[in-house]
């Protein structure tokens, strides 16, 4: 046997300052990282008492001790270059946030720390404490900070959450043709979860500025990271993967600043990303005011050797040393930085007469009444677009299509209308249109806007939710609904709740589309119907086109809306024709309009979808004058109930007619909503028709006994008129 040893060409690195990186430092710039670590640390310090005291509901998941890996990065970075982090990203905010308020030139030993600088601090503590005066009015708390102003664009409390999002800031950063890059902040926690290998992998196949930054405090909580994973040096990672991989002292903040400028120079000079491995140390549990000594996962020597090297101490020695400053410029930064956080405090918290505590002054918690406010938008952006139904078309200007033309029509027209409209997803650059024809014509006309993923759903979703809160409009193809599983966290976790969450105001325009093959026997993992599953998080908008006309105006609006909206597309409809507009496809079809597809007067069917034409044929065969509604709109705060409560006042009975299986179905939703609604007009109980139990297999006679087809539905007919 002849072995061979193999080299990686991409780089892997320690790296270390040396004099001259101290020295090449102007002075003010020293001293404004040395101001932040100081601000910093005494801003922890202060929010863990006010932890004990109970003025801060929730955790306090601390800092202490990775202030250099903040306030180097940051001292790299401008305010156009975009940020994120997780549930441990105070020290982060801050040091952006005083930079993009601070003036180029400040010095913190000439200049005083302006209004601006103290409004930082204050609006800050007010978002960890959950009051109005926050950057999101106290929605996001301390896991959840977001200020887009200074380029930060959310922290996150799901591990391995963010990642994914600082692909999508820097995909839309390079299709506008900016310097800017993308910088995620995460820890060797992370390092294990398969979020930071998919991002890693996109951000390298497509040549995207993006510095990823694992702050390696070697525990993920209590779990040690040599329990974690064989190879312990993290930086090493990411060059399988073509990705620099930079190791470096998180506990110096010069040497964290030159590998953030090796980064940016290597985006530059060759595109693509780099991982920093940040070796840096949190001081206190992974929340609270306890060391992990206290826990019994951590050796009290250990900790005191890190304690030794905290870069609070370490780096005023040094620039003492070096002449750049002196002790009573160093003392005075510390005592300015401890009344800045003081102040902040004051501004929010008062004594507690009743007790020997400090509370939150009571005017500053948010309104009550506003808890809803932000889980979705108001629709206005579609108020200056025309407004169609098919009969409000001549005749003579449409022309005859088949239902997936009409998909790829719509993506098309889309695309040329608006420039920050983007597709990506598996397969769709590739067999004239992806796996069903939905892109066809796309790639010929928009090649650097359809992007082909590899298969990693969460992490082409993730990409899609970052590229959306960064201004583009992404429209990502999730292939079979089954597959929305496999970006549950992107999907529910962050679009459905990252408008909420971050105060209301925060637009998330991102469309997903998803075929529903069920009936077509691709067996149980591929035939799933995602609707009912989508529709319990409200921040979700959900449409079902059922003809070429509506598919047309319901994709116009889903991607003009500023919030996630789910097109559902039914496989059996894709050979169906209809008519569509030959030249103006500038409409809407309204979200949140269902439509009378029959009229009549002895009962209500309320259906959706690819059960349609099954629907219309049950009641066509059971000569029963019913009404059937198609509904479009499926989502439960965005359901028509005008259209539905106006009929089933005429016909005082009602049928819900789904196809899919009964558990995960949207039809129980719909019967709640409409027995609370409707009650006093119905005149029998409401008759839900779905499949069974069982997921179709892909046995013939198994799957059509497992969905519900026509004779289930004239089952209901006759049982809704018994």
């Amino acid at each position: 046997m002849q072995t061979e040893k193999l080299a990686l060409e991409t780089p892997w690195l320690r790296i270390a300052a040396d004099e001259s990186d101290w020295s090449e430092i102007e002075p003010a710039g020293h001293l404004r990282m040395l101001e932040q670590m100081f601000l910093i640390r005494d801003f922890e310090q202060k929010l863990l008492d006010l932890a004990k005291e109970g003025v801060l509901h929730g955790p306090a998941h601390s800092s202490i001790g990775q202030e250099a890996v903040a306030v180097g990065c940051m001292s790299m970075l401008g305010s156009a270059d975009k940020i994120n982090g997780t549930h441990r990203m105070h020290h982060q905010f801050l040091a952006k946030a005083l930079n993009h308020v601070s003036s180029d030139d400040y010095d913190p030993s000439r200049h005083a720390f302006s209004d601006e600088m103290q409004d930082a601090v204050m609006r800050t503590l007010a978002e960890i404490l959950g009051l109005s005066p926050g950057f999101t009015g106290g929605r996001g708390g301390s896991m959840h900070l977001k200020w887009d102003a200074c380029g930060v664009f959310g922290s996150n409390a799901i591990v391995g959450g963010n990642p994914p999002h600082a692909v999508g800031y820097a995909m839309a950063e390079k299709l506008r043709g900016t310097d800017n890059v993308a910088m995620t902040f995460f820890g060797d926690g992370a390092m294990q979860n398969g979020a930071a290998y998919e991002s890693m992998n996109l951000a390298a196949l497509y040549d995207l500025p993006v510095i990823f930054v694992c702050e390696n405090n070697l525990y993920a909580v209590s779990t040690r990271v040599d329990e974690q994973t064989r190879e312990r040096r993290l930086a090493a990672r990411a060059t399988g993967l073509g990705v620099p991989g930079l190791e470096v002292d998180g506990m110096d903040p010069v040497s964290v600043r030159a590998a953030t400028a090796w980064a940016r120079q290597r985006i530059r000079e060759d595109a693509g990303p780099v991982l920093i491995e940040a070796l840096t140390y949190r001081y206190f549990h992974q929340s609270g005011p306890l060391t992990g000594s206290a826990f019994g996962y951590r050796e009290k020597d250990e900790e005191q050797s890190w304690t030794e090297r905290d870069p609070l101490s370490v780096v005023p020695r040094r620039l003492v040393e070096l002449g750049v400053t002196d002790e009573p410029t160093i003392e005075s930064l510390r005592e300015r930085a401890a009344r800045s956080v003081d102040a902040a405090i004051d501004a929010l918290v008062e004594q507690d007469e009743t007790k020997r505590s400090r509370r939150v002054i009571p005017a500053l918690w948010p309104d009550p009444s506003s808890v809803e406010h932000g889980i979705r938008g108001d629709l206005s952006e579609l108020a200056e677009v025309p407004v169609r139904e098919t009969e409000d078309v001549d005749a003579d200007a449409m022309k005859e299509m088949k239902y997936i033309e009409a998909v790829s029509l719509a993506a098309r027209t889309a695309m040329e209308r608006d420039s920050s409209v983007i597709i990506l997803g598996e397969d769709v650059h590739r067999l004239r249109g992806g796996t069903a024809g939905a892109t066809r014509g796309v790639g010929e006309k928009f090649p650097d806007r359809l992007i082909g993923t590899p298969i990693c759903e969460n992490g082409f979703t993730g990409l899609g939710v970052g590229a959306a809160l960064n201004g583009l409009r992404p429209v990502v193809e999730i292939m079979y609904p089954d597959f929305a599983l496999v970006a549950a966290d992107q999907l529910f976790n962050q679009a459905a709740k990252v408008r909420h969450m971050f105060g209301g105001d925060h637009p998330l325009p991102l469309v997903v589309r998803s075929r529903v093959s069920a009936g077509t026997g691709y067996g149980s993992q591929h035939s799933m119907d995602a609707v009912g599953l989508f529709a319990l998080y409200p921040g979700w908008r959900i449409v079902a086109p059922t003809t070429p006309f509506d598919y047309v105006g319901l994709f116009n609006a889903a991607i003009r809306c500023d919030d996630p909206v789910l097109v559902i597309e039914y496989q059996n409809l894709f050979a169906q024709r209809g008519p569509v507009p030959v030249d103006d496809l500038d409409y809407v079809v309204p979200i949140g309009k269902a439509k009378v597809v029959r009229p009549g007067t002895a009962c209500t069917v309320v259906t959706y979808g690819g059960v349609l034409p099954t629907a219309l044929e049950a009641v066509s065969g059971s000569g029963i004058d019913a009404e059937v509604i198609d509904l479009r709109t499926l989502d439960p705060m965005g359901m028509d109930w005008e259209t539905i409560g106006d009929s089933v006042r005429r016909t005082n009975r009602l049928l819900v007619a789904e196809q899919t299986t009964r558990g995960t179905s949207l039809g129980a939703h719909i019967v709640k909503a409409a027995q609370e609604r409707l009650f006093d007009w119905l005149d029998g109980e409401i008759v839900h028709v779905s499949g069974t139990h069982s997921s179709p297999v892909v046995s013939k006679v198994l799957e059509q006994a497992a969905l519900a087809g026509t004779r289930e539905i004239a089952a209901g007919l006759a049982e809704v008129m018994r």
